[in-house]
């Protein structure tokens, strides 16, 4: 009956409701724009990247040029101390180091968090990104740089876009997103998107060195990364950002939740 006269989830429905349904933050009608276009100015570049650079890599001209050239540049920088720091930088970004560490953080974030709308939407974009990687890897159909250059192992799959790079971007860009989107400070932000850039500038040069990928598959992985969180920001301001007075039906206000 008080279900029914306040309009709110009870008991087990409520903690359920609470945990895996409501995360609310309020902000202006302004800001709450202002994310909006910063997400699809995202995707747009992002799309326009991927274009540009997958029509470079079909006709093999324009920016795929300078393919050959870093490649032979990055084979004079080989030595048995870097080599070993970019293997250790391989595992940690690749199929079996990062998809540990996504669900560690995602599991203790979603235990530890009041809400588990972040950690969900970070998992949600990590299967997106796996997804693409392999839709778009077997349509292009790219081969790697030769094996015997290779320094872990051969590896025969298709080289567009760096599985790798692509899974180290959407994890340090979005996870950055949906930490310090609900910080105060945005010079906090600033460097925490600073650190990410040199995170995936590392785990992107790690797989070229090591002679899998072409420097064009790094950036287009990165230009699907920004597809992708663009996509995440714009979910997340729509299902979080609130006016403050705005009433959104079937929901509890932080009110009734309260915050992170």
């Amino acid at each position: 009956m008080a279900e029914a006269q306040t309009g709110k989830p009870q008991g087990r429905w409520r903690t359920f409701h609470e945990k895996f349904v409501v995360e609310e933050r309020y902000m202006s009608a302004t800001a709450r724009r202002n994310l909006y276009r910063t997400a699809v100015g995202l995707m747009i570049a992002g799309v326009v990247l991927f274009v540009v650079i997958l029509t470079a890599v079909l006709q093999r001209d324009g920016i795929s040029a300078a393919d050959e050239p870093a490649r032979l540049w990055l084979l004079t920088l080989r030595g048995e101390p870097t080599t070993t720091i970019m293997i250790i930088l391989a595992i940690v970004f690749g199929p079996i180091g990062l998809p540990i560490i996504v669900l560690i953080v995602t599991v203790v974030w979603g235990l530890v968090a009041k809400h588990a709308w972040r950690p969900m939407l970070l998992a949600g974009a990590m299967l997106t990104g796996v997804i693409l990687a392999q839709v778009v890897g077997h349509i292009v159909e790219r081969h790697r740089p030769p094996l015997d250059l290779m320094l872990f192992g051969a590896d025969s799959t298709f080289s567009f876009p760096s599985g790798h790079v692509l899974g180290a971007c959407d994890f340090l860009l979005v996870t950055t997103y949906l930490v310090f989107s609900r910080r105060k400070n945005p010079k906090s932000a600033v460097v925490a998107f600073i650190v990410a850039g040199i995170g995936m500038f590392f785990a992107a040069i790690s797989r070229l060195y090591l002679g899998y990928h072409w420097l064009t598959d790094a950036l287009g992985a990165f230009s699907i990364s920004l597809v992708i969180l663009g996509g995440v920001i714009a979910l997340d301001t729509w299902r979080t950002a609130r006016i403050p007075g705005e009433q959104v039906t079937g929901t509890l206000s932080t009110a009734d939740t309260g915050q992170d």
